[in-house]
């Protein structure tokens, strides 16, 4: 049994990591100040031995004993990232700092979930790990961009400097159950959209592309990385099928049965025309690759929404 901590734990990917890690044995210490994650997300956990929670935010000293950190804690959705963006650039830079600290006190080994975001708006596709990006370090999603950048230079510093055992993975979109209902991603905003039989909002003209990996391949992709012996990283996670904003909203629209129009608005500043990743070092490396395909990951999303906004619902007419 291994004592990990998870920042971010309480999150939408974190939850389900630690789902994952309690499952296989281990002991789990989940830390989460709550800015974007909730409780609701891990309190089927809380009752279980092997699993700690503690609201910490850790941009300010965390110690611990443990013999693996993975670090997700940072607002991921550019609803969440842009709400506070000072904030969102102190998690990335001074949290890092100071899991990086503990990992190199305690020797632990440390995973930094880093992001395609590091990309920018890419001139190569799809995107290998070797492609430096191409980022506006002073528009609107720098604080998440380059915060994320940033991370990853401490990461390597440290293995550098103090030899720190490190692992970096770059996580493209990503959705599932316990998705944030207004976290602003392409699949939350349409499946919630639909199901209230609300206009589908479309940025653009909707050709901009995506590749949307299912929550339970990206977990065990991340645990593949944690436990491997031979890379450091980083290893792009995500799934390659590539798939257009406006072909999701219609698959979404078909599945859902929903009434709801599609609107076009403007173009958000920054916004990535094509994101896919080069999921090559992950398959020869990790002999990892996503399994769980879109109609079956979206049917699950679906039925998750579905629930919550059923009991959103019957509370309001309390």
């Amino acid at each position: 049994m291994a004592k990990i901590l998870v920042t971010g734990g309480a999150g939408f990917i974190g939850s389900h990591l630690c789902d994952y890690l309690l499952r296989n044995g281990n002991d789990v210490l989940c830390v989460d100040n709550l800015f974007s994650g909730a409780k609701d997300n891990i309190r089927s956990l809380l009752a279980n031995p092997y699993f700690e929670f503690i609201r910490h935010d850790i941009i300010h000293p965390f110690f611990a004993e443990v013999d693996q950190i993975y670090h997700l804690a940072c607002p991921a959705s550019p609803v969440h990232y842009q709400y506070n963006p000072i904030k969102t650039i102190k998690t990335n830079v001074m949290g890092t700092i100071n899991m990086l600290g503990l990992a190199k006190r305690i020797k632990a080994r440390i995973l930094l979930a880093s992001t395609s975001e590091v990309y920018g708006n890419p001139g190569i596709h799809p995107q290998p790990e070797t492609y430096w990006g191409n980022v506006n370090p002073v528009g609107l999603r720098s604080c998440y961009d380059e915060g994320k950048r940033v991370a990853e230079t401490l990461m390597m510093d440290y293995h550098r400097q103090n030899h720190v055992a490190i692992r970096i993975v770059r996580i493209f979109n990503t959705y599932g159950p316990r998705m944030a209902i207004n976290d602003g991603r392409v699949i939350s905003n349409f499946i919630v959209q639909a199901l209230r039989n609300e206009d589908l909002t479309v940025y653009g003209d909707g050709n901009q592309t995506r590749s949307f990996c299912y929550i339970s391949d990206l977990v065990e992709g991340m645990v593949r990385m944690m436990e491997t012996s031979d890379t450091i990283g980083p290893i792009n996670l995500g799934n390659p099928n590539e798939k257009s904003i406006l072909e999701i909203a219609k698959k979404i629209l078909t599945m859902t049965g929903s009434k709801s129009r599609i609107v076009y608005n403007s173009l958000p500043s920054d916004d990535p025309e094509r994101r896919c990743p080069d999921i090559s070092l992950a398959r020869r490396i990790l002999n990892w690759q996503p399994r769980v395909s879109l109609e079956e990951g979206l049917e699950k999303t679906i039925q998750y929404f579905k629930t919550k906004l059923n009991r959103s619902d019957s509370l309001e007419n309390r």
